[in-house]
């Protein structure tokens, strides 16, 4: 189905949402038709972030807004979904758009298996009524589900399309870049050169799966890395973790700007916390890359200034190959609690692979060398 014709069914202008690789002609063809625009649309912090923005909207205009993500957003939305938007609540109607990440019988990663088997029955324990668009749904039947949704949304229930694979096309998706110079795989490259045999958590998406290929590149074993394929936002609180249970090791965290920015209080209890042997890495390349490269606020916000706020005593910017090695050897040799933030480009190696072992075989590496 062409991506505009799911929009005009929709009918809504106001669109805000958390980019999704299942929803990439969406967001392309959001970002081509309004950028990010206060008042059409804009790219929030995690979903529930979107969900509280969205009713707000709804709160100014009496229209109604539509809410996008991957449904591994639906845990954000549970709290706002259920405690402000429900019609027992407040009765703030919207249409929540979600990728279908993980569908039964559609091969897909292991951290979306579980979230594909649950996606719908989430829904309907929200009380969340949906319709589900496949490659062969027509118009025709997406303005029969909206006929039946509107009666729902007047009375301030909330509806939801399931996007399946492949099933919105567009075909002239923009092109996302920035004026940054540092690829993120060499960036990763120099952070292993430089951590050696320390341990390293990495976030969710092509991060993780460029140090997976790192080490296989190098002839070592995946035991020093913990990868964390799901749960985008958590690997730096899972970084503080094991540095706090650990306090002899060096604990280096590699982390994105999109993920920093969906649970950004995790700064504020490192911060605290204040582990001596925690080494945070931010790369920065203000955007959503792993699911098409669309823009977040990263490139706006000085997370320098934001982490020594929260108690980081060490806080840094670099743009070049030369300055990381500089602060990556004084963070390997120091006894600090230290960010770095790397201002990277956008973009990824074509033929970039994905880890051939299981999440629980790394789990087990992982923990049994970092207990040694």
């Amino acid at each position: 189905m062409k991506v505009e014709d799911f929009v005009d069914v929709l009918g809504s202008d106001f669109y805000t949402g958390v980019p999704d690789s299942q929803l990439k002609a969406l967001c392309d063809y959001l970002m081509n038709r309004y950028g990010i625009h206060k008042n059409h649309h804009i790219i929030a912090a995690n979903e529930g972030n979107c969900t509280a923005l969205a009713a707000g909207y709804h709160l100014a205009t009496g229209k109604i807004p539509v809410v996008y993500m991957q449904n591994s957003g639906e845990g954000n939305i549970i709290n706002p979904a259920a405690s402000l938007l429900h019609d027992k609540v407040y009765a703030i109607p919207m249409i929540f758009v979600i990728g279908w990440r993980g569908e039964p019988g559609i091969k897909d990663e292991p951290q979306h298996i579980f979230q594909g088997e649950i996606t719908l029955k989430l829904l309907n324990d929200m009380d969340i009524s949906y319709f589900v668009v496949g490659k062969d749904s027509t118009k025709e039947q997406l303005i029969e589900a909206m006929t039946e949704f509107n009666p729902l949304l007047k009375k301030g229930k909330n509806v939801a399309f399931v996007i399946r694979k492949d099933a919105l096309s567009y075909k002239t998706p923009p092109q996302y870049a920035n004026e940054n110079n540092i690829m993120r795989e060499e960036i990763i490259r120099h952070i292993v050169q430089t951590a050696r045999t320390d341990s390293i958590i990495s976030t969710t998406g092509k991060a993780s799966r460029e140090l997976f290929e790192i080490r296989e590149s190098r002839g070592e074993g995946h035991q020093y890395d913990f990868l964390t394929v799901g749960s985008m936002g958590h690997s730096s609180s899972i970084a503080l973790g094991a540095a706090l249970n650990q306090p002899a090791k060096k604990i280096w965290c590699i982390d994105g700007d999109g993920a920093v920015l969906m649970h950004m209080g995790a700064l504020a209890l490192i911060g605290t916390n204040q582990p001596k042997n925690l080494v945070h890495i931010l790369i920065n390349n203000s955007a959503h890359e792993t699911v098409g490269g669309m823009p977040t606020v990263a490139g706006q916000i000085d997370f320098v200034t934001i982490a020594k706020g929260c108690g980081y005593p060490k806080a840094v910017r670099v743009s070049s190959l030369d300055e990381l090695d500089r602060e990556l050897n004084a963070a390997k040799t120091g006894n600090e609690l230290t960010m770095i933030e790397v201002l990277c480009s956008i973009g990824a190696r074509k033929d970039l692979g994905r880890p051939t072992t299981t999440a629980k075989e790394n789990k087990k590496g992982f923990m049994e060398y970092l207990r040694k």
